[in-house]
């Protein structure tokens, strides 16, 4: 005659639970997480896929950036101790989207560490001017020989109409062409 067992209600992951209950628990509970994390894992996935394709075309909401095909437009301000996300930082830096681009066709003057009273006037001159140049209206951002500097600042011409914005500073007496090599100033 089969013998009647009487047991009492354990909680679940009891230490006087089954040994086998326990081990058949404790795997359901593994598959949950490993379904939870696959289930994550897809999602980012997903999202990356979705947001690196859709990441040159999304812009921060604190500054309206309107992008058409190649071309840019937007206004930019001073970057404040060289902070900010979308801002000029010297006559030939300046950030979009959290991105330093360096203007690679030109070199201005430094705007900080210049080396006389001199080239911190023409610095500050040629980023005021730049700042104008690229709030004038779209521009496009043309790729350089090498993608980026030592210091990860993307390498660009920037130009609108055909024309690089850096030489209308060279012309303007505010920068020089680029050759590879800093020069000073003083």
């Amino acid at each position: 005659m089969a013998e009647i067992v009487k047991y009492r209600r354990l909680r679940v992951g009891s230490p006087r639970m089954l040994p086998s209950l326990r081990a058949a628990h404790e795997q359901r509970r593994r598959n949950s997480w490993l379904t939870t994390i696959g289930l994550a894992a897809v999602a980012f996935v997903a999202s990356a896929a979705i947001f690196s394709v859709a990441l040159p075309y999304v812009m921060p909401k604190q500054q309206a950036i309107a992008r058409t095909a190649d071309l840019i437009s937007v206004s930019l301000p001073m970057c404040r101790n060289g902070q900010g996300l979308d801002c000029v930082i010297d006559g030939d830096t300046f950030r979009l989207g959290g991105q330093s681009i360096r203007i690679a066709d030109i070199d201005t003057p430094e705007v900080r560490n210049y080396g006389c009273a001199a080239e911190k006037a023409l610095a500050d001159r040629a980023t005021a001017r730049m700042r104008e140049l690229l709030n004038a209206g779209p521009f496009e951002l043309r790729p350089y020989t090498r993608d980026e500097d030592q210091y990860g600042r993307k390498l660009r011409i920037v130009a609108r109409d055909g024309q690089s914005l850096g030489q209308i500073l060279v012309a303007e007496g505010l920068a020089r062409p680029w050759d590879g090599a800093r020069h000073p100033w003083c």
